[in-house]
């Protein structure tokens, strides 16, 4: 918009002084040409500039002459520019009068230098002010950003913290205000993300309790098959107390790992075959890991292929990656796009429970990538693939 603004300017100031200088040049020319036709006709000298059907006299202001008509015309009369001026002298000769024009064109040549090179300066200081003003706003823009980014990666603790919304004697633009709402939306996130973890962590603290003596007074039940039925019950809601502490635990972010050297595929192969699956180890390795943790994460992995998928589930073992993979119809969309959530189904269907949610969050302790996807068809199926870190 600088730009053009200048070259608008200058445009017009070009024109305006074009024609200002042109027009007198013009004026001068035709007094003369006035007086020079009136010196032919009294039979006086024509004065200095002025000739009769001059040689270098331009065509076309001839012709024009000719006719009967009086013009002027701007040429190149060597060695200077020139405002000539004709009209008729008799039937078949012109009057034509020379005018330097040389001083014309020098002050507009002048001109056009003191416009290009005011534009440029004002364009130069007008760039330089433009991008310091602009690159302090993209600054705080892009740092917003990285706030926010980092907050959808479950960083709740990120804050923009601008500088414009602490102090109350500096106005608040528009930056500060997505910035201070930005701050205050992932501080309400993070209170109510902790409630909800105390929330969790208070009701499966405050069933253990109860669900144990359920279990004790279980225990004294006769032998029969409404004993098994409460048994089972009571065992599941133990499971699922268990596995909402762990949870609420993973999510405090306060579970550090007791890393030790272990060798992968005994490991792998070991969870597997308890479980029904058949382990693949196509390249061992032994890494730093949290024994317990794994076994954790792969038994999830490994249940819930043999729950929701359909066999033979494999265990494959290459170095640092071990991929669970079924036969089944696949992770929902919902679990490929965003990840496991607690209790979530799909179309009606059965969940995942908490299984999958507990071995993003033990991988994620283990500081390892846990990624789900769907195999390709014909074949088909979940694949769930564990990258352990260090390999």
């Amino acid at each position: 918009m600088c730009c053009a603004l200048a070259a608008l300017l200058g445009v017009l100031v070009h024109t305006s002084v074009t024609h200002q200088t042109v027009g007198q040049a013009r004026e001068r020319a035709l007094t003369r040409l006035t007086d020079a036709t009136r010196a032919f006709e009294d039979g006086d000298l024509l004065g200095p500039g002025a000739a009769v059907d001059p040689p270098d006299l331009p065509r076309s202001l001839r012709r024009l002459a000719l006719d009967g008509e009086r013009g002027t015309m701007v040429g190149d009369r060597s060695p200077r520019p020139t405002m000539w001026a004709a009209g008729p002298a008799d039937d078949d000769r012109v009057i034509a009068v020379a005018v330097d024009y040389s001083q014309g064109v020098r002050t507009i040549a002048g001109l056009d230098r003191a416009i290009l090179g005011s534009s440029a300066l004002a364009i130069g200081a007008t760039l330089l002010v433009g991008a310091f003003a602009v690159t302090r706003v993209t600054r705080r823009l892009h740092a917003t950003a990285r706030v926010a980014r980092r907050i959808s990666a479950g960083d709740l603790d990120a804050r923009v913290n601008d500088p414009r919304t602490k102090d109350p004697r500096r106005a608040p633009d528009e930056v500060a205000a997505v910035a201070s709402a930005l701050d205050s939306m992932a501080s309400s996130l993070q209170g109510k993300l902790e409630s909800e973890r105390r929330f969790t962590a208070d009701v499966a603290h405050e069933l253990r309790t109860p669900l144990t003596g359920l279990h004790a007074a279980a225990e004294l039940l006769p032998p029969g098959r409404p004993t098994e039925l409460v048994r089972d019950r009571v065992a599941a809601l133990r499971t699922l107390t268990e596995d909402l502490l762990e949870i609420s635990r993973l999510e405090s972010g306060g579970e550090r790992p007791d890393l030790d050297e272990h060798r992968i595929g005994p490991l792998a192969e070991r969870v597997a075959r308890a479980a029904g699956a058949q382990p693949v180890i196509v390249r061992d390795l032994c890494v730093e890991t949290d024994r317990r943790r794994l076994e954790r994460v792969l038994g999830n992995l490994v249940a819930n292929a043999v729950t929701h998928g359909r066999g033979p589930v494999t265990v494959t073992v290459d170095g640092p990656e071990i991929t669970v993979r079924d036969r089944g119809d696949g992770f929902p969309d919902y679990l490929v796009q965003h990840g496991p959530q607690r209790f979530r189904t799909d179309g009606g269907s059965k969940g995942h429970g908490l299984g999958l949610t507990i071995a993003l969050g033990q991988a994620t302790a283990l500081g390892a990538r846990l990624t789900f996807t769907n195999a390709p068809p014909p074949e088909g199926g979940a694949v769930a693939t564990l990258t352990l870190p260090g390999g």
